[in-house]
């Protein structure tokens, strides 16, 4: 018997979330079948307890409809103060989200969810608030009906006869991390209704004979407990994932329904989203674009009902076919599809036999292993009439006229030639007249020219003439034949120049994409790929356009130079939020509407790069398809700038690197160059000071004590520059060799001579320390600077202690002294190449911990700073023991 294991995507999918919810706040949603079951109540005495266990709470928004118990929940909690926003000569309340975001709570309430804002706020929705509040890490309780989920609005209208117009997406159910249901029964809540405690008396009655009655109440109560259900499943099935429990997993199926600019696709697709999240499987939403011309309000139809697919959180996939059943097929099997939903038909039986049948039959006939959901609409939907003229070929009356005119025009040259030909020529006549006007004018004129051509026909030309009467049986087929030809040929004509026209649009998209990213690619630079990103989005959309860019993580507010649009404080306010939140704001957005333009970050992989800011010359609102448009063109434009930031970014590193290689040669060359100086003063004066001594002149002996030491602090520079060199190069090498530390500690000490002045010195160095092997001058030098760092920093009246121990295995020297001690902010900072401590005196590179540090970790060990209680600085040094020192040869005798 074969193991039942989880999908490994879902799996991955259960993980990430898990991560993503991490990083977010939590969500708690307190949900109910209606007003009045206690949301409000039970979310306020939550954030009582959560306050008692020390959480800072805060109210962002809640309303307690003047109930006395809800009320004095309120008491003890700190209330954010709400915005004040004037609509129509009147101000009005909202939430201040930019007052919570600023306060940064641990918890914020958050009452009514499904609530709409009033136009001038950030977000048109209260749970878009919501969501920024929990992506800048701050926990949320909020409260709403179950009546107000999107999936669920279709089932409460059917139900109540009551239309919802205040939604949330479902995807705030799967961004929730808890939710709780606060049930009531039926009659209970009745009781509280009628006792004042939901809405205000002169309410009471309309509300219990209507939204409130036992059956709605009943159903609802049904529909939330349900929903808690399908949730909790959820939350266990995610936590058998991760936790690699045996069970029931996802099967990895994928829904597919079908969506058009009907109406009736909305419901399509909130009964595809319930499905899908009952079923754990992914779903897309397929338009299939025709050669057919859409209405503006089919388009506008069309735009909402992808934008709620997407919203709900389908794939949207649009694909262009004249075969409806078969293109969807087609997207099925790519997709791997294993279910279709579409919409029941609406048309009579007679029509769709007169078509072959409907596209539901078409698809089922050939659907193969897909299985196919047919759903049925709203019950009110007004069937359409057997024959109607596709509405989505508009022709204006001008044309029909000119349809009229041209064929009046030929009816009257055919009067002029009828004696000179036959009645059958000017009936060829009458039929490329018919197929001209089909091409130029479109279906509808064409059928219209059919239909009067045909009449004119019989009526002046076919005997008997003047007449409508026909004598002959191959008359009145000719003119039969005629006239179906005529109709069938100029319908196949219009169809033809729709796709021709369709095909010319969609080489003018194409030729766009190649337009842009050609000159944008062979730009020259930063400049001129924006001015050309400008002036082609600009031409495409007939529209103003901006483009701001980062720098240093922060957003520019003065556009690129070649900019159309010009930006005031709100324009720059929505393209910051754009920039900031990583998503599309202004104007026909869930954020910042009032926005004149519409601004999209220019995302990269490493973040995002600038804004592309687009306003409409026309103030008309984006099809999908040119949405879909904007976006390829903006990020396009994202990976050009990403190119020429990445292009600047390696001739900077290019520059530097030769910088470096410059440096390293001339400091290792004047290193090299001061030594033989150096030794020659050093040597004099160690002569000098001798022949002073020995004649015992004193003034000639503390001038040459000054030369000596002022040489060998110039050699400990050079010492230091070379050893810099050497590290940055990568051409150090260790010279390890087995040491014995209290000679290490002996000799730097000696090295430094008098330098120490009068500071007292004391060697705590254990004579039974191991050997270690190390470079005995490297490690030496490191003492050195460590000395003459104690040395240049400290009073001259600063004790000063080395000691040396072996500590789990390695060796620790440490450095101390009881001076000043290092400014906690610059403990890190002091190792830093040419960095001083502000305030210091004046002395030194900069150079002498930095190099330590490098020596030190050559070694394999550390190297850190410290202070002291009360007061002093302490460098310890870490030193791997390694292995143990060979054995000491005895000499034989």
């Amino acid at each position: 018997m074969s193991e039942n294991r989880p999908d490994p995507d879902a799996l991955l999918a259960a993980i990430q979330d898990q991560e993503q919810r991490q990083r977010r706040g939590k969500l708690k949603v307190f949900f109910g079948m209606a007003a009045g079951v206690g949301k409000t109540y039970a979310m306020l005495d939550a954030a009582h307890m959560r306050k008692a266990e020390g959480v800072n709470v805060v109210v962002g928004y809640v309303e307690t409809h003047n109930r006395a118990e809800t009320e004095s929940l309120l008491d003890r909690l700190e209330i954010i103060p709400r915005q004040k926003v004037e609509y129509r000569g009147t101000t009005l309340e909202e939430m201040d989200l930019d007052a919570i975001l600023q306060r940064k709570p641990e918890l914020v309430l958050v009452d009514e969810l499904a609530h709409t804002n009033v136009p001038g706020v950030r977000h048109p929705k209260r749970y878009q608030d919501v969501v920024e509040i929990l992506e800048a890490g701050i926990n949320v309780y909020t409260t709403i009906n179950v009546q107000h989920f999107e999936s669920r609005a279709d089932t409460v209208r059917q139900i109540t006869g009551i239309t919802v117009h205040e939604t949330v997406p479902d995807s705030i159910i799967d961004l929730a991390d808890e939710i709780e249901l606060i049930d009531l029964s039926p009659e209970d809540l009745r009781k509280r209704l009628a006792e004042g405690k939901v809405y205000v008396p002169e309410k009471v009655e309309t509300a219990a004979n209507n939204f409130f009655r036992v059956g709605n109440l009943t159903a609802l109560r049904e529909m939330a407990l349900r929903l808690t259900a399908e949730r909790v499943d959820h939350q266990l099935q995610n936590y058998m994932q991760i936790k690699r429990i045996a069970g029931p997993w996802k099967s990895g199926e994928r829904l597919l329904v079908a969506v058009g600019p009907s109406p009736f696709s909305e419901q399509l697709i909130r009964w595809t989203r319930r499905m899908a999240y009952n079923l754990e499987a992914d779903w897309l939403a397929v338009y299939v674009e025709t050669s057919g011309m859409l209405t503006p309000e089919q388009r506008v139809t069309l735009t909402h009902n992808l934008e709620l697919a997407r919203d709900l959180g389908a794939e949207v996939v649009t694909t262009a076919g004249d075969d409806i059943p078969a293109t969807l097929l087609n997207v099925a099997r790519q997709r791997n599809a294993a279910q279709i939903v579409m919409g029941k038909p609406v048309h009579s039986p007679l029509r769709d036999a007169l078509r072959g049948g409907s596209p539901v039959d078409k698809v089922v006939r050939a659907s193969g292993s897909i299985d196919v959901f047919v759903v049925t609409g709203n019950p009110t939907t007004t069937r359409p009439p057997l024959f109607n003229l596709d509405t989505r070929q508009t022709s204006n009356p001008t044309q029909y006229g000119i349809a009229l005119t041209a064929v009046g025009a030929v009816t009257l040259g055919h009067l002029i030639i009828s004696d000179i030909v036959s009645y059958e020529l000017l009936g060829l006549i009458y039929l490329m007249a018919v197929l001209l006007i089909a091409v130029y004018l479109g279906r509808g004129p064409a059928v219209l020219a059919a239909a009067t051509s045909a009449l004119a026909w019989n009526f002046l030309f076919i005997e008997p003439r003047f007449t409508f009467e026909i004598s002959r049986a191959q008359d009145l087929l000719l003119l039969l034949l005629f006239f179906f030809i005529a109709l069938f040929a100029g319908n196949l004509t219009a169809r033809i120049r729709t796709q021709e026209r369709q095909a010319r649009h969609n080489a003018e998209r194409n030729m766009a994409l190649y337009t842009l990213a050609h000159e944008t690619a062979s730009a020259v630079d930063m400049d001129a790929v924006l001015r050309s990103a400008v002036a082609q989005i600009g031409r495409i959309f007939n529209g103003d356009v901006a483009i701001l860019l980062a720098k240093d993580d922060a957003l520019s507010q003065t556009p690129h130079p070649s900019s159309t649009l010009t930006m005031d404080e709100r324009e720059l306010g929505a393209a910051q939020w754009a920039f900031e939140n990583g998503r599309t704001a202004g104007r026909h957005t869930d954020t910042l509407p009032a926005a004149s333009g519409r601004y999209l970050p220019l995302r990269t992989s490493a973040g995002s790069v600038g804004i592309l800011g687009l306003r409409l010359r026309e103030d008309e609102r984006l099809t999908f398809d040119q949405e879909a448009l904007l976006e390829t063109f903006t990020n396009q434009v994202a990976l050009v700038i990403e190119r020429e930031m990445l292009d600047q970014a390696a001739e900077q590193a290019t520059m530097l690197r030769e910088s470096e290689r410059l440096y390293t040669a001339l400091l290792n060359s004047i290193s090299h160059e001061l030594r033989t100086p150096i030794a020659t003063i050093s040597g004099a004066a160690s002569g000098l000071l001798n022949l002073a001594t020995a004649s015992d002149s004193s003034n000639r002996a503390a001038l040459a004590q000054d030369i000596l030491t002022a040489a060998e602090r110039l050699n400990r520079l050079v010492e230091n520059l070379l050893d810099m060199s050497r590290l940055e190069s990568g051409r150090l090498m260790l010279k390890r060799e087995w040491c014995d530390v209290c000679d290490l500690l002996g000799a730097a000490v000696q090295r430094m001579g008098i330098a120490l002045g009068e500071r007292r010195l004391q060697i705590d160095c254990p004579p039974d320390l191991p050997l270690v092997q190390m470079d005995f001058v490297l490690i030496e030098q490191v003492i050195v600077n460590l000395l003459d760092n104690i040395r240049n920093y400290t009073p001259t009246t600063t004790q000063v202690d080395l000691d040396a121990r072996v500590i789990e295995g390695n060796l620790r020297v440490r450095a101390m002294d009881d001076g000043p001690g290092i400014p906690n902010e610059e403990i890190e900072r002091i190792f830093d190449k040419f960095h001083r401590v502000p305030g210091t005196p004046t002395g030194g590179t900069g150079l002498g911990l930095s190099i330590s540090r490098g020596l030190v970790e050559a070694h394999g060990g550390t190297l850190k700073a410290e202070n002291r209680t009360p007061h002093g600085a302490c460098f310890v040094i870490q030193l791997p023991l390694g292995a143990a020192p060979p054995p000491v040869k005895e000499a034989a005798l």
